[in-house]
């Protein structure tokens, strides 16, 4: 009997189908079956925040997420968002606000922030605080990536820089 296992999803909007073994990580998937690096393994445990990605809408640890657990569904990567151009206005956020050094938690970060920049209104520091609890950076701090947030939601909020916001097809 084969331990290999046939996925079926839409990464980033494109179908995409493979034969992997049955215990491949999501994360793994990307990285290493569709070469999307964007996607980082950290801790391995869903601590570190690193490998966060969209699945169907909600946002996911793709290292606890097998392969074939995301069959049918859509995913989404860093790599998705940024050619969508969704995120342009906060990565220059980040790059202006100097809240990336040496950028192996801005992916997951970006994730999250998409994520919570998706909900309506301007989320308060402590909301932007508390969103970010999941995700790690031990390079930065996180001062420099709330306020490349805050400053990101304010300026959507006044209709400044706000990306065009179009959906992937689930």
């Amino acid at each position: 009997m084969s331990d290999l296992v046939d996925v079926t999803l839409k990464v980033n909007g494109s179908e995409v189908s493979h034969r992997v073994p049955a215990r491949t990580t999501l994360a793994d998937f990307l990285r290493q079956t569709l070469e999307l690096t964007g996607t980082h393994t950290g801790c391995e445990m869903g601590v570190c925040g690193a490998c966060l990605v969209l699945l169907d809408g909600t946002v996911v640890h793709s290292c606890l997420t097998f392969a074939v657990q995301a069959s049918g569904s859509a995913v989404e990567t860093v790599e998705g968002l940024t050619e969508r151009a969704v995120i342009a206005d906060l990565q220059d956020a980040f790059h202006q606000r100097n809240s990336l050094q040496c950028g192996f938690c801005t992916p997951g970060m970006l994730m999250t922030a998409y994520s919570l920049l998706s909900q309506p209104g301007v989320p308060s520091r402590e909301e932007i605080r508390d969103a970010l609890s999941g995700n790690y950076c031990r390079c930065t701090g996180y001062e420099a990536i709330v306020d490349a947030i805050e400053t990101t939601a304010r300026n959507r909020a006044e209709g400044r820089d706000a990306p065009a916001h179009e959906e992937v097809e689930a």
